[in-house]
């Protein structure tokens, strides 16, 4: 039986946000699990993510955002957000010392997290997962958001939808390119930036949720995750 708990994790020192480990009995890695900006940790996607990796023998810790711990509308300017990805990531380490540590998200919390590690804030991380990296806003196809990625040291897996109106493909696949052998750009056919699927595509959400938790297992056994026992 997976293991849940609901912890807390203190923010530079002044306030608290809400958190919630899920741990299976053959954890191979643990993965730090940002939200994105409209949905809190306990979004549908969010939970269904976590338990499908659950049974992919990956662990997570998923957390709030200030900003949506204290029901404010408008998510935190940049600094407070990766200032708690970089909080979350040190409790998560502290929590399971011994499963490798990774670390990414949804969205906006995905973006977040690559931004603390382009600033050298995730100790102990051995790569980052991005389940629908938000290159531009909403059908306004732009590059402004990808400078940061140079920055990054660390392996890095993309995650995206072939329907994504916040990342142009023809735009994403250079950019992953560009940063080397360490990245890995893994498209999703017919999924759009919440990863669903038309009826036309002839699959079901649920098979892309099990593609995505497999791709996200395999990618970290293959950076550094113990092998499952």
């Amino acid at each position: 039986m997976n293991a849940v708990r609901n912890l807390r994790v203190s923010v530079l020192d002044k306030e608290e946000v809400s958190a919630l480990l899920l741990l299976p009995p053959h954890a191979t890695c643990l993965l730090v699990l940002a939200h994105g900006a409209g949905a809190g940790m306990n979004h549908t996607f969010m939970s269904a993510i976590a338990n499908q990796l659950a049974s992919d023998n990956v662990a997570t810790f998923r957390y709030q955002f200030p900003y949506m711990e204290q029901r404010r509308g408008v998510p935190d300017k940049q600094p407070a957000l990766t200032a708690t990805v970089a909080a979350a990531v040190r409790t998560a380490a502290q929590l399971a010392p011994g499963l490798p540590l990774f670390a990414g998200g949804k969205s906006m919390g995905g973006r977040m997290t690559s931004l603390a590690a382009s600033e050298q804030k995730l100790v102990g991380v051995r790569g980052l997962i991005f389940f629908g990296f938000p290159l531009h806003p909403p059908k306004r196809p732009s590059i402004k958001r990808a400078p940061h990625l140079q920055l990054v040291k660390l392996p890095m897996l993309f995650l995206q939808g072939t329907r994504d109106d916040l990342a142009d493909l023809t735009l994403l696949r250079p950019i992953c390119e560009s940063l080397g052998p360490q990245t890995t750009l893994h498209i999703i056919e017919g999924a759009d930036h919440s990863f669903h699927v038309l009826k036309r595509s002839g699959r079901t959400d649920s098979q892309v949720l099990a593609e995505l938790s497999s791709t996200a297992r395999d990618w970290t056994t293959a950076h550094g995750a113990e092998t499952s026992k």
